[in-house]
C-alpha cells in the first residue's frame, strides 16, 4: 500500500509544482502528510469492498482483509462447505414467516451464511436459536475481527 500513496502523493505534488511556487508547494506537503492516514483508511475500504464481492461468488471459503504492519493483504481462508444441520427431533421447519428488511442488513446475512457454507434461512434459524439460549450456555468464538487504524 505504501507504493501506492506514495505515488498518489507525488502525482498531486507535480501537479501542485506546475500550479504553484515554492510556497504552495509547501503547503501542499503538510497537507498531503495531514491526509495520509485517512487515504489509508478509504484503501482499507475498497479492499474490505472488494473482498465481500469476492465472498459473495466464492462457493467455499472466504476473504479476508488482513494488516501485516501498516499494509494490508487479501487473504483467501478456505473453509469446506458444511452440510446443513439436520433439524433437531420434534423440529419439523414448517412454521413459515415473513421478515421484511433492508436491503443493506439482507445483502450482509447473505454474505454471513455463505461464509459459513450454510443457507441464508438456516444461518437465521440458528442465530435466532443463539438468541434464546440462556445466557450461561451461550457459546464464545475465539475469532477477532476487525480493523485497526494507522
Amino acid at each position: 500500500m505504501e507504493i501506492h500513496i506514495d505515488a498518489i502523493k507525488r502525482d498531486l505534488q507535480n501537479v501542485v509544482n506546475a500550479l504553484g511556487d515554492e510556497s504552495v508547494a509547501d503547503q501542499w506537503r503538510r497537507l498531503a502528510d495531514a491526509v495520509e492516514p485517512a487515504l489509508r483508511l478509504r484503501v482499507i475500504d475498497l479492499l474490505t469492498e472488494a473482498a465481500l464481492t469476492l465472498n459473495n461468488q466464492l462457493e467455499s471459503g472466504h476473504v479476508e482483509v488482513r494488516l501485516a504492519g501498516r499494509d494490508p493483504e487479501l487473504v483467501f481462508v478456505d473453509e469446506p462447505a458444511s452440510p446443513e444441520e439436520p433439524p433437531a427431533p420434534g423440529d419439523d421447519l414448517s412454521a413459515r414467516i415473513t421478515l421484511r428488511l433492508p436491503e443493506g442488513l439482507k445483502a450482509s446475512l447473505e454474505v454471513v451464511a455463505s461464509r459459513e457454507g450454510v443457507s441464508t434461512n438456516a444461518w437465521i434459524v440458528r442465530a435466532l436459536a443463539r438468541a434464546l439460549e440462556p445466557r450461561a450456555a451461550r457459546r464464545s468464538s475465539n475469532r477477532l475481527q476487525g480493523f485497526a487504524r494507522s
